[in-house]
């Protein structure tokens, strides 16, 4: 899964330094939860994965574990760490502080252009739901959020927030295959409706209900996963 996103991000990556394509495209992959939490791989099984050499792939996971999005272990393991229930009730507790936040200051600065775009994305998200996609809503789902908190010019909040998403993200792979697509928190139709309409209030209610509905099944989903 590792090698079919090294593929994907090509382009993107061409120009860019070995230990910095392989740290995006291997954080990519945590992210959407191609390493499951509680999964051990190898460093070795990561370079072949990865096509990559050994120091560019240990120097991402330097980082990835500075961010706390992967653990080390004995015999040169790594693993994406389980959730624990302190850990939920934290990470809900920091996103409802922070994304409404920049929904709030994303909507007193929407363009019309960027409206478009996340309109875009939501379009192409809702298809994936529609199909019972899992990749494409956690790819698509993430996109909506990372575009839309970066039109908020709040980079500190956003920054934040983003290796908040590395976290969890991982773990929105079991709420899929738990709930299906179709049962998940959905709260974009009445962002964009509350940003069309310059409505900073709105945006944040809404996220901050998409952001505590997700965050309860992703404890139901981990609670189920463990017994």
């Amino acid at each position: 899964m590792l090698k079919e996103q090294a593929s994907g991000d090509k382009k993107t990556t061409a120009k860019q330094p070995a230990h910095q394509s392989v740290y995006r495209r291997l954080r990519t992959g945590i992210l959407f939860g191609d390493l499951a939490p509680g999964q051990a791989v190898t460093i070795k099984g990561l370079t072949e994965e990865l096509a990559a050499g050994m120091t560019p792939v240990r120097e991402a996971i330097r980082r990835l574990t500075s961010e706390g999005a992967l653990s080390m272990l004995g015999n040169r393991r790594v693993i994406v760490p389980e959730l624990t229930e302190k850990c939920i009730e934290q990470l809900d507790f920091m996103r409802q502080s922070l994304e409404p936040e920049l929904g709030r200051r994303a909507a007193q600065r929407m363009t019309a252009e960027i409206l478009a775009e996340l309109k875009d994305i939501d379009d192409t998200l809702n298809q994936a739901i529609s199909q019972g996609d899992i990749k494409g809503y956690l790819t698509h789902n993430y996109r909506f959020h990372a575009r839309l908190y970066a039109s908020a010019d709040a980079p500190v909040l956003a920054d934040t927030t983003d290796r908040l998403w590395l976290k969890f993200g991982p773990s929105l792979r079991v709420v899929c295959g738990r709930y299906g697509t179709l049962n998940l928190p959905d709260k974009h139709a009445e962002m964009l409706s509350a940003l069309e309409t310059g409505d900073a209030e709105g945006t944040a209610r809404a996220l901050a209900e998409d952001v505590h509905q997700g965050m309860l099944q992703v404890r139901e989903a981990l609670q189920a996963a463990r017994s």
